[in-house]
């Protein structure tokens, strides 16, 4: 008897075996890669990452690049500069470890989306963002190509009370996608789901994940050899680092309900930090747990929501919008401190997903992130410019990353939106699509069809 042959065997039947248990999909994926099934062995993901208030163009520009004191840049062909021997700008800092997987991405435009302040839906959706939902956004797109146990996770802060957020995401016309923005919810519905029944009742946020993997680990641990056991050792330590932040949200949900009296409405603003690692948190394990494949995290709940961040001594995002400094030399200094929170939660992420084999390689390599802001470029949007960071390349189909992209400028003839680089997402995805969302009227002589020639690999 073959015994490579029994080892695959006796993977796959524990795979099956685990049914709705949390170890489940990533036995699955080591199965698979010991048969030699490399697109199952190798799932891409997606993770859509959107902060409110608008991304400063300034913060996308490495050292030795400037823009113009006035108005937005004018070029009418693509600039690329490579961004090795470069220095990021700070407020993307915490993205200097892998600034080999960076692609900044400027000039693209999304003024058929604009508001006053954040486009809504239409971030998404690549339409008039004051409407509703006037139909399918990318990220509930993308989702239908890249199937899971939840095939669209959907988590974030809305700056307010509010369990749930329908301000972003869109299944159809009329039918917004619920985001839940409240830590406790997210954790029991993705988590508390793929536990066995009898456990179910017990399961909160006081729950060890672990503890109810224990028998599976076990027996997963007879089999799995060499890689495997690394790539199930990583797995269960992103699952440690959830228990770790969940226990810090149980402390602080804790001291919030023993000072109530004393905090009144501040009791949900002023975790507002704590939840956004939370909601980071439980994205990722999700990930690696091979639950989704496609996440929405949100910072902000559109409108004029944009959060408040009282432990940074940021009481008022609309505040930062206008001008106020709280203490420091401008609201750029806001801007920038607020930005580097963000870019650290999601190097996390990059960290943990880039520290799990996967393939010839690691999650990371088969990953891709795009953040950006729900406003464009700025507090009150103008759109002719939104800036975009991609972090990885979604298993090579990102043509190369180290770079920084100026697309040509609005109007001019190769001028591309965020509706093209949404046809490029669903390309990349598996299911070519060439319009997107609404035309803007304003360039109605330059072809805005078709996903971006220069990410295209």
């Amino acid at each position: 008897m073959n015994p490579e042959l029994t080892r695959r065997a006796m993977l796959k039947q524990l795979s099956l075996t685990s049914g709705a248990t949390l170890l489940s999909p990533i036995l699955a994926n080591i199965a698979a890669h010991a048969a030699g099934d490399a697109v199952a062995a190798t799932p891409k993901r997606m993770v859509f990452i959107m902060q409110s208030n608008g991304m400063n163009p300034e913060h996308l520009l490495p050292s030795g690049l400037t823009r113009p004191k006035h108005g937005i840049p004018q070029n009418q062909a693509t600039e690329e500069v490579a961004l090795a021997g470069r220095k990021l700008h700070p407020a993307l800092a915490p993205f200097v470890p892998f600034q080999n997987r960076l692609t900044l991405l400027q000039g693209l435009s999304g003024r058929i989306a604009l508001g006053d302040h954040s486009c809504n839906h239409g971030a998404l959706g690549a339409y008039p963002g004051n409407k509703g939902p006037l139909g399918k956004t990318v990220d509930v797109a993308v989702s239908e190509q890249l199937p899971g146990v939840f095939p669209h996770l959907a988590l974030g802060y809305s700056g307010s009370s509010e369990v749930m957020s329908y301000a972003y995401s869109a299944s159809a016309p009329g039918k917004a996608v619920p985001i839940v923005c409240s830590p406790d919810h997210a954790f029991k519905g993705v988590f508390g789901s793929v536990v066995d029944e009898s456990s179910r009742q017990e399961f909160d946020l006081r729950s060890n994940l672990l503890d109810f993997m224990a028998d599976d680990v076990k027996q997963a641990r007879t089999v799995l050899v060499g890689d495997e056991r690394q790539k199930l050792d990583r797995y269960l330590e992103a699952f440690e680092s959830l228990r770790d932040r969940q226990a810090q949200l149980v402390a602080k949900a804790d001291e919030l309900r023993k000072h109530a009296p004393k905090l009144g409405d501040k009791q949900t603003a002023s975790k507002a930090s704590l939840i956004l690692e939370a909601q980071f948190e439980t994205a990722t394990a999700a990930l690696i747990a091979g639950l989704t494949r496609v996440v929405t995290l949100t910072s902000g709940g559109g409108n004029q929501r944009f959060g408040q961040f009282p432990e940074f001594n940021i009481p008022d995002l609309h505040g930062v919008g206008h001008g106020s400094a709280y203490g420091r030399n401008s609201s750029e200094d806001c801007f920038v401190e607020l930005r580097v929170f963000h870019t650290k939660l999601i190097a996390r992420m990059v960290e943990k997903l880039s520290s799990i084999p996967e393939g010839n390689g690691t999650m990371m390599d088969n990953t891709l992130i795009v953040y950006f802001s729900d406003s464009g470029e700025a507090h009150h949007p103008r759109l002719f410019e939104w800036p975009v960071v991609l972090i990885g390349n979604f298993g090579g189909k990102l043509s190369k990353t180290g770079r920084h992209l100026q697309l040509p400028t609005y109007q001019s003839s190769k001028h591309r939106t965020m509706a093209n680089l949404f046809c490029t997402l669903l390309h990349w995805a598996g299911k070519p699509t060439d319009q997107f969302g609404v035309r803007d009227p304003g360039l109605r002589d330059i072809d805005q069809t078709g996903p971006i020639p220069e990410l295209m690999a």
